[in-house]
């Protein structure tokens, strides 16, 4: 068995002197885990580093930037292994990390993706936004994890340590069985970055498989390592992709109706963005409403099954009910 841990960088050379020691300490003690870097054409230096400073690592480069979902289908194209284990630049990992998802996974033959919990490498005491302790997905297709709510971010006491079925995990750590990568035909590069994994979780449940968030692994991740949070192209991608998303994967009876709504919410907020004077956000839902139009003719629709397992879709509205809860809302007061 053999576990291929994969970073794609994108001129991420200060996290890797950071993190990468540690990676490939504390994954060297499980049987057949060998960690490759697959580099999207970085100018800073990444790959020179990488060469003289470790050598061991299996290095893949690419002539430009071809952003996180095809970067990653670049690289697995040319790896072969069981697992493979996706990973960014800005995590550190702590012993032992890696051997609970291995079992899991070995032990679960029905789960096809899991995750860790994830915690701020700022903040250890604190979730990490991106992935917590596994993704959820409400009925307007707004994401949401265990630990974190819209930017309600819970601290860690233990509350979230049993293991869960949930709807997606989170591309910062996603370990996903090769076959079944392969069979969806890996990410939807049309989306070139954010809401890719949800995509693909989701297609994964069409198939039958399950995702699951294993806490008694722990990563720390810093987020936001490629693109801020306040960044407009990334609310741009965001917005379009999550159109994208649930128009490929809604089934026919509800995916216009769902969409519709979906982008009037959208424009709600691009009001707000525009009255409070930050153009270039609204600039950015504009923008992917407008690309979104253009690119859904053309879209995979994926095949929908009504007997799928739809686990960890909330069937609320996660953003109306957070608001109503004077944003004091959290995970464990949710009834799916």
């Amino acid at each position: 068995m053999d576990i291929a841990v994969v970073i794609l960088n994108w001129n991420g050379k200060h996290f890797m002197e950071k993190y990468l020691p540690l990676l490939v300490a504390n994954t060297s003690t499980v049987d057949g885990a060998f960690i490759a870097v697959a580099d999207n054409g970085s100018t800073d230096g990444s790959v020179e580093w990488l060469k003289r400073v470790h050598p061991e690592v299996t290095l893949l480069e690419f002539d430009q930037n071809y952003g996180f979902a095809e970067g990653y289908n670049k690289a697995f194209a040319s790896i072969e292994a069981d697992y493979y284990l996706l990973l960014n630049s800005d995590v550190e990992v702590p012993e032992g990390w890696l051997q609970p998802l291995v079992s899991f996974m070995e032990e679960h033959p029905e789960a096809g993706v899991c995750q860790p919990k994830i915690l701020s490498e700022v903040d250890r005491t604190h979730f990490e936004y991106a992935g917590a302790a596994g993704g959820f997905l409400d009925s307007y297709g707004f994401p949401f994890c265990r630990g974190r709510i819209l930017s309600n971010i819970e601290e860690d006491h233990g509350q979230y340590d049993d293991p869960v079925e949930c709807f997606w995990a989170t591309g910062a750590c996603l370990m996903i069985r090769s076959s079944l990568y392969h069979h969806l035909n890996g990410f939807d590069s049309a989306f070139f970055a954010h809401m890719e994994e949800i995509d693909l979780c989701w297609r994964a449940k069409l198939l039958g498989y399950e995702v699951w968030c294993v806490p008694k692994s722990i990563i720390y991740h810093v987020g936001g390592g490629t693109l801020p949070n306040d960044s407009p192209r990334k609310l741009f991608l965001n917005y379009r992709n999550n159109l994208l998303m649930l128009y490929k994967n809604l089934p026919s009876s509800k995916r216009n109706k769902i969409v519709r709504r979906r982008m009037f919410i959208d424009n709600l907020s691009a009001f707000v963005y525009l009255v409070t004077g930050r153009r270039k956000f609204w600039k950015s839902v504009r923008d992917a409403h407008s690309e979104f139009g253009k690119m859904k003719e053309n879209l995979e629709v994926s095949p929908f099954s009504e007997e799928y397992n739809d686990k960890g879709l909330y069937h609320g509205k996660i953003v109306l009910d957070f608001y109503i809860s004077g944003k004091k809302l959290v995970f464990d007061k949710l009834r799916f």
